[in-house]
């Protein structure tokens, strides 16, 4: 079982080189350097349809490498905090920033990462974990592949690595330490067993049973709120009109081209159909209607209030249990990433208690 965990501190921007490790997600740097914010590039006005868009986004704040954190004496710098917003909002390049509404909860989100990675990977150098040289020598073999040319990566060896290969190195063991650790803590642990799975279905069987149902077109002829008696009489004859039209139908096809030329609904863009509804999201003239009809059947005018509606039946499916077998591999994966969050707090919220962490 695999769970994209992001390792943070050595992502350099949102579409980064991933390594899968037999574990969680390993992420190695990018080839491109992490994105800095400019004053230029921060009091640029906004140009074009893109400019309603900019105006809900937070620009993304310049680095200069200061303490954010700091985890036992080790320090986390503003550079390695941006690296994890990229990594939560993936399109802040795409849109020049961080929507507004979300940048707290975004910077709160990836400050929480990083001190947590920063925790794990003390942990499992205090454990004396180790990795084999030649997994990393695969792993940095993997990355140089990305780079289009020797030029490139060299480029970004002296942006982001201040041209050091032993550095590239250390931030791809860090990475795998961090997996490693949280395979053999959190990932291994997290596997659930199809004991487990049938004593939570059997529990909560009622989450199981799919409601009776109606997939079914419409026709709606919709007058004003409250009209006036004119304009009540004008929808009964325009609703008599497209009755008679609805009659004469002998598909669904038929059917659905009426509803786009006649209807009223918001349904009449999708050819009237309402896909499948539950008996009970339904009004009781539709319900009592139904209750007369087969599939392939068309039905009267149904009054609601002030509107007329006509409707089409395509299938009726009576209340049912889904048996284990139908929801068994969906339902271990929901329970496996329960275990996992579970786990992966628990193992937080112990590493935590016995560090000393300084928040700036």
């Amino acid at each position: 079982m695999k769970y994209p965990v992001q390792i943070g501190a050595i992502v350099l921007v949102a579409l980064s080189y991933a390594i899968s490790l037999p574990g969680a997600l390993a992420q190695i740097p990018s080839h491109s350097a992490t994105p800095i914010a400019s004053n230029a590039a921060s009091n640029a006005a906004p140009m074009g349809p893109a400019g309603s868009a900019a105006a809900n986004m937070v620009a993304a704040p310049q680095v200069s490498d200061k303490a954010v954190a700091r985890v036992n004496g080790a320090v986390l710098t503003d550079r390695d905090l941006l690296r994890e917003m990229y990594t939560i909002f993936p399109y802040a390049q795409q849109h020049n920033g961080f929507p507004k509404a979300q940048e707290a909860s975004i910077r709160q989100g990836a400050l929480e990462m990083i001190i947590f990675e920063e925790l794990v990977y003390q942990e499992a150098l205090r454990l004396k974990l180790t990795i084999p040289a030649e997994k990393i020598n695969r792993a940095e073999a993997e990355f140089k592949k990305q780079f289009k040319s020797p030029d490139e990566y060299q480029a970004y060896m002296k942006a982001e690595m201040q041209g050091s290969d032993q550095k590239l190195r250390q931030r791809i063991r860090r990475s795998m330490l961090i997996e490693q650790l949280l395979k053999t803590d959190v990932e291994n642990r997290s596997a659930v067993t199809l004991a487990e799975v049938k004593a939570y279905y059997d529990k909560n069987a009622v989450k199981y049973t799919v409601p009776e149902s109606y997939n079914f077109q419409s026709i709606s002829i919709m007058p004003p709120f409250k009209p006036t008696p004119k304009q009540a009489e004008e929808a009964k004859k325009s609703a008599e009109d497209a009755l008679k039209l609805a009659k004469a139908t002998k598909s669904y096809q038929d059917f659905g081209m009426l509803a786009e030329k006649v209807s009223q609904d918001d349904f009449r863009v999708n050819m009237g159909d309402h896909k499948v509804i539950a008996r009970d999201k339904l009004p009781p003239q539709i319900v009592k209607t139904f209750s007369t009809m087969q599939p392939g059947q068309v039905s009267g005018l149904i009054q609601i209030e002030s509107a007329y509606t006509i409707v089409r039946l395509h299938a009726h499916t009576a209340a049912k249990k889904k048996s284990l077998n139908e929801v068994q591999a969906e339902l271990k994966l929901d329970l496996q990433k329960r275990k996992y969050e579970k786990l992966r707090s628990g193992l937080a919220k112990q590493l935590r208690a016995k560090a000393k962490v300084e928040v700036s």
